[in-house]
């Protein structure tokens, strides 16, 4: 519950933030992207900029967590592979008692 009041506040933030910026920055702006030239307003430069680098980061952090999958799963089959030596050695007959 806690959570979600959080997030419903931080999105009413930056939606605040937005709307302060868009009306303060009405101005117009020319962007070269080395293959074309396009002209735009800069709040929506802003916003398109702003979620490529959200997208971005969604990206690495997908990665991110695909390896700590793959290395919880490594991890498991090891630690099962062990658990099973040891049960194995635990039922051998004591050799060395005299």
């Amino acid at each position: 519950m806690l959570k979600r009041i959080g997030l419903a506040i931080l999105i009413i933030f930056i939606v605040i933030v937005m709307a302060t910026f868009t009306a303060n920055n009405t101005g117009m702006i020319d962007i070269d992207l080395a293959f074309a030239q396009v002209h735009t307003s800069i709040p929506l430069a802003f916003t398109v900029a702003f979620a490529f680098g959200w997208l971005f980061g969604i990206l690495c952090m997908g990665f991110f967590a695909v390896k700590l999958i793959n290395e919880r799963r490594m991890l498991r089959r090891s630690l099962k592979l062990t658990e099973n030596e040891v049960s194995s050695l635990r039922s051998l007959p004591l050799s060395d008692a005299d």
